[in-house]
């Protein structure tokens, strides 16, 4: 199973059928491809992983909020504004030190858009699928995710009437930031659970 990330853009083979599909229509005159680009411009820049990350960043700088989104994660990311399509019933599950969460759609590609965003090519692909709930830790240390042999793995099975969001754990040393830079450690794959939010890379903060 292949998890190159700088290659979710290439077309898989339902992906080239959906490309020929839209061919056709546009030559016939039934969709217009700029309405098309303005729909995938907003889930990707607007309705993306950033909104996701905005939740885990509140959750992690306001415990009450942080206890609303275990009680009632629909709500708590509603009154961020972030509702749609897909992401009508949420659930967040929390990482912990004993445990972390890993997120699969094991029927199809079931994906929390308002949040997350275009789900990436790996996760609607049937290695990743059926492996995951198999093999979680193995799948983990193919996504460069190594962890302790006694921390459980806790996966979920998102359906169409039910999506889920991890949040990870906070890193060290971030005490005393804002929610923007604490929103900047965490990625659409940690929201996944196939990574950890991690402090490097932010810029003017230390690694």
């Amino acid at each position: 199973m292949s998890h190159d990330h700088d290659h979710d853009n290439e077309l898989d083979p339902f992906a080239a059928r959906v490309r020929a599909l839209e061919t056709i229509l546009t030559e016939k005159g039934l969709i217009d491809p700029s309405a098309i680009d303005v729909i995938v411009d907003t889930y990707e820049t607007k309705i993306g992983p950033r909104n996701g990350a905005r939740v885990v960043a509140k959750a992690w700088s306001d415990p009450t909020y942080a206890d609303w989104l275990k009680r009632d994660a629909t709500a708590a990311i509603a009154s961020m504004s972030y509702t749609g399509r897909q992401g009508e019933h949420m659930q967040a599950v929390f990482n912990t030190e004993d445990t972390h969460n890993l997120v699969v759609c094991t029927l199809c590609s079931c994906y929390p858009w308002s949040v997350l965003g275009l789900p990436p090519v790996w996760y609607k692909a049937p290695p990743y699928r059926s492996r995951a709930v198999i093999d979680p830790r193995g799948v983990l240390e193919e996504f460069g995710l190594t962890l302790p042999k006694d921390k459980k793995i806790r996966v979920w099975d998102s359906t169409a009437e039910l999506r889920y969001l991890v949040v990870p754990m906070r890193p060290e040393g971030t005490e005393g930031w804002s929610e923007e830079q604490l929103a900047g450690l965490v990625s659409r794959d940690a929201m996944i659970g196939t990574a950890l939010a991690k402090k490097a890379g932010i810029k003017g903060q230390p690694a």
